[in-house]
């Protein structure tokens, strides 16, 4: 059996950046540490860029610009990443210079990257991830900053729309990781708007398609809260994971400071997705106790039944079966 943990958002800039300097790499993740690195593999999304280089992001108007010191490598090495999603809206908040520096640093440390690149070959490549006799293959895109979009001899992001025409180049991605010899095959999404609660209509139809397409898990994040899940045909949409570490201020309604840590059960099927609550504050991340706890098992539960999949409890245990009849 290999467990394979997804989360939400990794974001080490601003006053993570400045924790992790002061305190040292285990600090933005806190007493998750030790529950992480049990993982056989581990995939996030990287909302920064890694680099002592470059300067804020200034053709066109850009709100937020996240960098982490390099030292930031010393965490990611730490908490045994096994991959890190590059593609979103901010590996390129300091320039093409910064983001060129990051995927040396990244080659460098022998952490794989996945969703951009230095040219759109490269970001469109699917990354194969080893656990013992098993293979994990991750492909990546993101419908966030357009203008970002690798070209043939230019860097950038794996960008795609959100659209049937998308769904071709995803097709022939999953099929190469296939090819190359993945068992399964994740294909993880940084999409949508921010600070919703609900995946609309249109993507749901969208993830059903990229299963029939032949993936085995959908991984989304981008909405910094986390949303339902759902089995589709066995298979695990994660519609979006939420946070995992940032600074963010927090809506005391939608509660961006609760996450969840997503470890994922495989053998010849993946037999279930084990939910661990956790709560972010003071840039670092820690496992939910008693009410919160409480109140992100329920959130889980209700948004994840309203798409049809139940979420079972049993003590301080939440897991769903996707094998569930």
């Amino acid at each position: 059996m290999v467990t394979l943990c997804l989360t939400g958002d990794l974001m080490l800039g601003r006053l993570v950046n400045e924790a992790l300097l002061r305190y040292g790499a285990a600090y933005p993740f806190g007493n998750v540490l030790e529950v992480f690195q049990r993982a056989h593999l581990r995939v996030v999304n990287l909302e920064c860029v890694i680099s002592d280089r470059g300067r804020p992001f200034s053709r066109w108007e850009k709100t937020f610009h996240f960098r982490a010191h390099p030292q930031a490598l010393e965490a990611l090495q730490l908490a045994r990443i096994d991959c890190v999603v590059l593609a979103n809206n901010h590996v390129l908040d300091y320039e093409e210079e910064a983001f060129l520096q990051m995927l040396e640093l990244l080659e460098e440390s022998h952490i794989p990257y996945v969703g951009a690149g230095r040219n759109l070959a490269e970001a469109r490549r699917p990354v194969l991830l080893s656990a013992g006799e098993n293979t994990v293959g991750v492909v990546a895109f993101t419908d966030n900053e357009p203008g970002w979009k690798a070209g043939p001899h230019t860097p950038g992001t794996h960008y795609l729309p959100v659209a049937p025409a998308s769904l071709a180049v995803l097709r022939e991605q999953i099929g190469l990781a296939r090819a190359q010899g993945a068992d399964w095959v994740v294909v993880s999404a940084h999409r949508g708007p921010n600070m919703r609660l609900y995946p609309p209509p249109h993507f749901r139809a969208f993830a059903h398609a990229l299963i029939e397409a032949g993936a085995d898990v959908f991984h989304g994040h981008s909405a910094h809260v986390f949303q339902g899940l759902e089995v589709y045909q066995g298979k695990p949409i994660l519609y979006d994971c939420g946070e995992f570490v940032d600074d963010y201020a927090v809506d005391p309604v939608l509660r961006n400071d609760w996450g969840l840590l997503y470890a994922l059960k495989l053998d010849k099927r993946i037999r279930e997705v084990e939910l661990t609550p956790l709560f972010i504050d003071n840039c670092q991340v820690n496992l939910a106790t008693g009410p919160t706890w409480e109140a992100i098992a329920e959130r889980v539960q209700m948004l994840s039944a309203e798409l049809g999949t139940p979420v079972s409890r049993e003590g301080a245990r939440l897991w769903v079966d996707c094998q569930r009849r």
